[in-house]
C-alpha cells in the first residue's frame, strides 16, 4: 500500500472519495506538540475503484486488485463480491471510558477508510520521527488494495457496557445451544468484531494488525480466524466455490445484485428495531470442524446422498445442472441439502459468506480443518436459529462435523461519509 501524500491522493485518477479521519501522529504520541494530523484522503488505489452504492457491486476489476468504496448506505463486505482471503478477530473492550471508545471507532473509521482504499494508516510506515513508533506496520507497503473490505459489528455484550442496554435490538439474542455443540469459550463471542476479506492475505491481516494496534488498551483481541478458500459466492453466474468435503456449497445463495432479495432476508428495515439498525444486519460466526479423515474414508454414493447433490456437477438428486431446482423428496430425508433449503423450512434464506480453514494438525495426526461459518440475516430469531436447530437434529453431516466456536452481532448500516464513522448513529450523544 502506497504512503501517498493527501494531494497525491486527492488528485489521483482512481480516487474514490476525499476523506479525513482524526488519527494521532508521532509528535503528539511523545509530546512534541499538536493534536494530531488528519489522516488525509482516500484515494482507492489500484487501476480503478469498485463502485459500491447500498446494494453493492459492480463485479469487474476484481483482477486488477481495484478497491472496494469505503462509504455506502450498507457496510462493504456483506453483498459484496467475496474475496479470497479472510481474517476476522473478536475484541474485548478494556476500557469503561465511553468517549475514549468513541474516539477510537472515529480512529478505526478513519485508518480503515485509508486501508481499504489501498494507502497507509496515518503518516505511513517510514520517513517520520525515528523516536517514535510508525503509525503504520508497513507488510502491506507495494501491495495494491485488493478489494479489501473491513466489517465492524457488535456482540450482545457491548451493550452490558457504556450505558448501552435500552439500545441492544430484539434481534441480537444470545444463540441457544444446539444439539452436538463442543463451543470452545475462549474462541466464541466478543464485544465487537472486525471481518476483513481481501484477495491478499498479507492485507487482510495487515488491517487487523493496525485496527489492533490503534486500539491498544481500549479493545484486545479475544480470538481470531483465518480464511482461505470462499466458500459461497455473492456474484450472480460465479463458479461456486466448493468446501473442503469437496463439494459445491451455496449454490443458491443471495446475489449482491439481488437488491430484493437482500431487503426482504439481509438489511434491517425502518420497523425492524432500534434507528440505528436500519440499513444494518445481523451476522453469526460459527468453526465449524470437520473431521476430514473419516470423511475421506466413506464411499462416494454415502457422500453424495449426505449432501444430496453429486460430487462433480452439483446436481441435485436427479438433476442434471447444478441450478436446476432441486426436487426434494427424491433426497434422503436426512441429506444436507433437503434440510437446508428455504422450502423445508418456511423460506427462511440467509446470506451466506463462508471460508475454509486449516490451522495445522490436532496433535493426534489429525487436520484441524474445516468451514467459518459466516451468514448475515435480517434477525437472527427467523434465520439461523431455526434453521440450525432443524439441521443440529437430524442432518446427516452432523456425523463429520462439530461447531466448535460461536458469535453473534449486530452489524450496523455503513459510513455514508467522511464526517460519518462506525457505530455513530449507536452513540449519538458523541456524535
Amino acid at each position: 500500500m502506497s504512503n501517498t501524500s493527501t494531494t497525491e491522493a486527492t488528485e489521483a485518477s482512481g480516487a474514490a472519495e476525499a476523506a479525513t479521519g482524526a488519527s494521532p501522529s508521532r509528535r503528539s504520541l511523545i509530546g512534541w506538540g499538536g493534536a494530531g494530523l488528519a489522516l488525509g484522503a482516500a484515494a482507492a488505489g489500484g487501476a480503478v475503484a469498485m463502485t459500491r452504492t447500498g446494494n453493492d457491486v459492480d463485479p469487474t476489476a476484481a483482477e486488477a486488485g481495484a478497491a472496494v468504496a469505503f462509504h455506502g448506505a450498507n457496510q462493504a463486505g456483506i453483498a459484496t463480491p467475496v474475496q479470497d482471503r479472510l481474517h476476522f478477530a473478536a475484541f474485548d473492550v478494556k476500557t469503561d471510558d465511553r468517549a475514549e471508545f468513541v474516539e477510537m471507532l472515529k480512529e478505526w473509521t478513519a485508518a480503515a477508510r485509508r486501508m481499504t482504499g489501498g494507502h497507509s494508516v496515518g503518516e505511513g510506515a517510514y520517513g517520520g520521527l525515528a523516536e517514535a513508533a510508525p503509525d503504520d506496520t508497513g507488510e502491506a507497503l507495494g501491495l495494491k488494495p485488493s478489494r479489501l473490505t473491513l466489517t465492524i459489528g457488535f456482540g450482545p455484550s457491548l451493550f452490558e457496557k457504556f450505558g448501552l442496554k435500552d439500545q441492544r435490538p430484539e434481534a441480537l439474542v444470545d444463540l441457544p445451544k444446539f444439539p452436538g455443540d463442543a463451543l470452545e469459550k475462549a474462541r466464541s463471542n466478543g464485544d465487537l468484531c472486525i471481518q476483513a476479506c481481501a484477495d491478499d492475505p498479507q492485507v487482510a491481516v495487515h488491517a487487523i494488525r493496525n485496527l489492533a494496534r490503534i486500539g491498544f488498551g481500549k479493545v484486545a483481541i479475544r480470538w481470531s480466524q483465518l480464511g482461505f478458500g470462499k466458500t459461497s459466492s455473492t456474484t450472480p453466474d460465479a463458479q461456486t466455490p466448493r468446501n473442503l468435503m469437496g463439494f459445491k456449497d451455496g449454490t443458491r445463495n443471495i446475489a449482491g445484485t439481488e437488491t430484493d432479495r437482500l431487503k426482504k432476508f439481509v438489511w434491517v428495515g425502518e420497523k425492524d428495531g432500534p434507528d440505528w439498525m436500519t440499513g444494518g444486519s445481523y451476522l453469526v460466526a460459527r468453526r465449524i470442524r470437520m473431521h476430514i479423515e473419516t470423511w475421506d474414508r466413506t464411499s462416494l454414493q454415502e457422500q453424495e446422498d449426505i449432501f444430496g447433490r453429486d460430487k462433480g456437477e452439483g446436481a441435485p438428486v436427479g438433476k442434471a445442472k447444478e441450478h436446476d431446482k432441486p426436487f426434494l423428496k427424491a433426497m434422503k430425508p436426512d441429506a444436507h441439502v433437503r434440510l437446508a433449503h428455504p422450502d423445508s423450512n418456511d423460506g427462511i434464506t440467509i446470506l451466506r459468506r463462508g471460508y475454509s480453514f486449516t490451522d495445522g494438525t490436532d496433535g493426534l495426526g489429525r487436520l484441524e480443518a474445516g468451514l467459518f461459518f459466516l451468514a448475515y440475516q435480517r434477525d437472527v430469531r427467523k434465520g439461523f436459529i431455526p434453521v440450525q436447530r432443524s439441521l443440529s437434529r437430524t442432518d446427516a453431516l452432523n456425523e463429520y462435523i462439530q461447531h466448535v466456536s460461536s458469535a453473534v452481532f449486530a452489524v450496523p448500516p455503513g459510513v455514508r461519509d467522511k464526517d460519518d464513522w462506525w457505530g455513530r448513529a449507536l452513540f449519538s450523544k458523541e456524535a
